[in-house]
């Protein structure tokens, strides 16, 4: 391998990384539907030592009622909040935004930041705006997604999630769920809420937050690419067709075929690829590679330096909509043997 890659700090993928978005802004997605709270926990969090440095955009102002220290007019695009943190009030398309924020935090004409927070309106998808970073070259080089949250009301969230397909798609499309409000029902409500929770998304971190009050690094670490924290639940089905799956495996493989089956479901299904994120154990490579596809299109690959911690196997995480698991395995299997013989 030094032979190939003559620097110990570099391989097949380039320079090993300690995290995936390597020198990129990270970006934190918040979302939630009506009245969950999103405001309410983003204002602790800008209050918090963890929330300095914090960009935020509101992607669409007027939808969810903001509170006045956090935006302060309609007119005002970019907003100067008292802990150096800047917000940014835009009824624009989010490239827009970003390429605005960057040029001015390069002019000095905002306070320097190092993360950006978005929160979406209550009733967005959050699908594409993970679009949007994966086809914006441009984007994808300055920025990365590094968790998407979602708020969940624990006294109206359970009826909700059964009529809405958005907050159905929140919940499905989230790293990390924040159940809110659990003062204003009893232990049985909570428990049927969270039992619906880990049949949408049984491979999400579920936290939760009283009055806005969360651990602020839960707003900035992601839970683990791949882990899933219930033991492996098979594929969830659900009334819009929407249904997630993980595919692990123990053994390192070689990266052209793994590439050429996902291109191959990229072909052929790849508009209803949501969202697929892993960490991948590539032979030759000393640490795993983070993988990451939004329907048609996929994120470069990036060679972590070192694993998060022993278990050395692939694991993938499919969110689709009616793809049979069992056909994506067989055709990755497939792939994979034939480039063996």
């Amino acid at each position: 391998m030094l032979e190939l890659f003559p620097s110990r700090e570099a391989g097949p993928f380039g320079r090993r990384l300690k995290r995936a978005r390597g020198g990129r802004i990270p970006v934190t997605i918040l979302t939630g539907f009506l009245g969950a709270g999103k405001t309410t926990l983003l204002k602790r969090f800008l209050d918090s030592p963890e929330g300095a440095g914090t960009a935020v955009i509101i992607n669409e102002f007027g939808a969810v009622g903001i509170d006045d220290r956090l935006v302060r007019s309609a007119q005002e695009e970019t907003v100067l909040l008292g802990n150096g943190c800047v917000c940014c009030t835009t009824r624009t398309d989010l490239q827009v935004a970003l390429r605005r924020l960057l040029i001015e935090r390069e002019r000095g004409e905002v306070p320097f930041f190092r993360r950006i927070v978005i929160e979406t309106s209550g009733l967005a998808d959050p699908a594409p705006l993970l679009q949007t970073f994966a086809t914006d070259r441009a984007l994808g080089g300055e920025f990365s997604v590094e968790l998407v949250a979602a708020l969940v009301d624990a006294a109206a969230g359970l009826a909700t999630l059964d009529w809405s397909a958005e907050a159905r798609r929140q919940v499905i499309l989230a790293d990390r769920l924040i159940v809110t409000k659990t003062d204003l029902v009893d232990a049985a409500a909570e428990a049927a809420l969270l039992e619906k929770l880990t049949a949408l998304n049984p491979r999400a971190a579920i936290d939760t937050a009283v009055n806005g009050v969360l651990a602020p690094h839960l707003l900035v670490d992601a839970p683990e690419a791949g882990r899933d924290r219930t033991g492996f639940i098979a594929e969830a089905e659900h009334s819009d067709g929407i249904g997630s799956f993980v595919i692990t495996d123990p053994s390192p493989m070689a990266w052209p075929p793994f590439a050429q089956a996902m291109e191959t479901l990229i072909a052929l299904r790849g508009a209803d690829l949501l969202r697929v994120k892993g960490l991948v154990n590539v032979e030759g490579c000393r640490g795993p590679v983070v993988v990451q596809f939004v329907q048609h299109l996929a994120h470069p690959p990036v060679e972590l330096d070192a694993w998060p911690d022993d278990d050395r196997s692939s694991r993938l995480v499919f969110i689709t909509r009616n793809i049979d698991e069992a056909a994506v395995r067989s055709m990755i299997a497939a792939v994979r043997a034939l480039a063996r013989t």
